[in-house]
């Protein structure tokens, strides 16, 4: 039988490791890491990368295993999550890939286009178009040039819009013909997939707990010490959710109770963000709705009623 995979894909703190863990030691299969933060050494605690203790029940690949001082794109992520998929189905291993970063899923399931870089100048003079314009009428011109852009772009998605116009105009092509053309994308059939989608008050309630467990464990000696390796800023460990808000404590200019304030509102927002992603880019993925690992479980066997038999 041909290794199967199973993406897990979800918001913050919902529950994806534990159960991507639980299927691991069902099937035996191996667990692959698509969260872009989680990818970085310097960042165990404040990212929730699974402990020792948890990676060493099951295999599990890129996770902690760049330095904080090196920025990984999509594309270099894709290249190294396909080696390691084609080397565990080479041991006729299962494969998990559990992460919620949804821009490297997209590149698993539909490829990734080789883009050109878009001048800043033309970001800046297309920022001031949308500005001008507004979204209605910059949208309805986009739809001039890249109509399935404007049409699956969902409302208010500023960023992604003007993404779209700005390829456009560096490359004369639509960004919809360039992810036409996308490669390194999974086979059609070859894999399946769920999303978990909890009720957002009790995953804002187990995000607040968990950054108060995060603290007790080492966090702020984390955030301490990637700030003592003076870093560039722009770096995307820097960027980690929770990282600025206590960097602004340690460097003594917050207290501590507005700086977990301030990192719990961002928590919430990188959530919202991965629960809209969810919504527009798999909404044919099937849904596990509980928080509750039991009940997940569960729901996930309904799903993958072959794991019974």
């Amino acid at each position: 039988m041909e290794p199967r995979i199973w993406l897990i894909a979800g918001p913050t703190a919902s529950g994806k490791s534990a159960l991507a863990l639980r299927l691991a030691e069902a099937t035996g299969a191996e667990i692959i890491n698509a969260d872009a933060l989680q990818i970085y050494a310097d960042l165990r605690v404040l990212t929730a990368r699974p402990d020792e203790a948890e990676m060493a029940r099951a295999p599990h690949h890129l996770f902690g295993s760049v330095d904080a001082s090196e920025g990984w794109s999509v594309g270099r992520w894709q290249r190294a999550a396909r080696t390691v998929i084609n080397n565990v189905q080479g041991r006729g291993a299962d494969i998990i890939v559990v992460g919620g970063t949804g821009l490297y899923l997209r590149a698993l399931t539909q490829g990734l286009a080789e883009i050109p870089e878009v001048p800043a100048e033309l970001r800046q003079a297309v920022a001031a178009e949308f500005a001008t314009l507004g979204e209605p009428a910059f949208r309805a011109r986009l739809a001039q040039v890249d109509p399935g852009a404007a049409a699956r772009i969902s409302p208010g998605d500023r960023q992604r819009l003007a993404r779209a116009w700005e390829v456009y105009a560096a490359t004369g092509r639509a960004l919809t013909d360039h992810h036409a053309a996308s490669e390194g994308a999974l086979p059609a059939g070859s894999w399946r997939a769920v999303t978990l989608e909890p009720p957002r008050d009790r995953l804002y309630a187990r995000s607040d707990a968990r950054l108060e467990a995060m603290i007790a464990h080492g966090a702020l000696e984390e955030v301490q010490a990637l700030m003592d390796r003076e870093l560039d800023p722009a770096l995307p460990a820097l960027k980690a959710v929770g990282v600025q808000p206590l960097a602004a404590y340690l460097r003594g200019g917050t207290p501590l109770d507005i700086a977990l304030a301030a990192a719990r509102q961002d928590t919430r927002h990188y959530a919202k963000r991965q629960f809209t992603w969810a919504r527009g880019q798999t909404p044919d993925w099937p849904r596990i709705t509980g928080l509750d690992p039991q009940d997940q479980w569960r729901q996930f066997l309904a799903l993958n009623p072959d794991l019974t038999t």
